[in-house]
């Protein structure tokens, strides 16, 4: 496993890829470190391609370490006010965003798929 810088900051938006086309459970298949960019709002982009009867559940972590991971805080861009940390499914091919809203204690970001049937996942995280 890999870890990405995407600082932001002066050069952002910055991106980094944390799963291209990655089947099957457990964790993305790198972490990305925003660095002390704390106070700076994260777009998390998870596009699916899937198979018959699709179907993947999704956690969002944040650690400050890299080793203890914690659920992290989003939002649905319907809903930017009302922060989330529960598990999430996708049962369609698509694109869904979540954003990270700033101030979130975490340094380094991952997503942990589990339940997957059929959904291949590519995620990419923009720190702004």
């Amino acid at each position: 496993m890999a870890t990405l810088q995407a600082l932001g900051g002066e050069r952002f938006p910055n991106s980094a890829r944390i799963s291209a086309s990655q089947t099957g459970n457990g964790a993305s298949t790198h972490i990305v470190d925003r660095g002390a960019a704390t106070e700076r709002p994260a777009l998390l982009t998870i596009t699916t391609t899937v198979a018959a009867t699709p179907t993947c559940t999704y956690a969002i972590e944040g650690s400050a370490d890299g080793a203890s991971w914690f659920p992290a805080a989003y939002a649905d861009p319907a809903t930017p006010e009302t922060p989330a940390v529960a598990t999430f499914a996708i049962t369609t091919a698509g694109t869904t965003h979540k954003l990270i809203r700033p101030g979130s204690p975490w340094r380094f970001l991952r997503l942990t798929y589990s339940a997957n049937t059929a959904v291949t996942n590519t995620a990419d995280v923009t720190i702004f």
